[in-house]
């Protein structure tokens, strides 16, 4: 008898998750959440949300997986409104005023300007 995990049973399956510094890694273990690399937001794997946008044929290549919410959070994501609604909240309210009406956290242009 072989361990499980052994060459007689196949190589062992890896999954890519990106770690606190954005940054895709290998691991044995699957990720807990999800998340969008251009939208910058992380949620549940089971997020009615993402999954239409999946069904639709979106999101799939922008796909990306966390280990959890705090790397998630270190690698520069924000909860998603809809399968995070408390977590959402309070990312949204601890944010700077001036940044709470702009896409993606991110100021405009003319506003980036005047502050250089």
């Amino acid at each position: 008898m072989t361990p499980a995990g052994s060459a007689a049973n196949g190589p062992e399956r890896t999954y890519t998750l990106l770690g606190p510094d954005g940054r895709p890694y290998r691991s044995h273990t699957p990720g807990t959440l999800g998340g969008h690399r251009r939208g910058r937001l992380y949620g549940r794997l089971d997020c009615p949300s993402a999954l239409r946008a999946i069904a639709r044929g979106h999101y799939v290549e922008q796909r990306v997986f966390f280990p959890d919410e705090t790397t998630a959070v270190a690698a520069g994501y924000r909860p998603c409104a809809v399968c995070l609604p408390a977590a959402y909240a309070h990312w949204k309210a601890s944010r700077p005023r001036e940044l709470s009406h702009h896409a993606g956290g991110q100021l405009p242009l003319p506003v980036l300007r005047a502050r250089q």
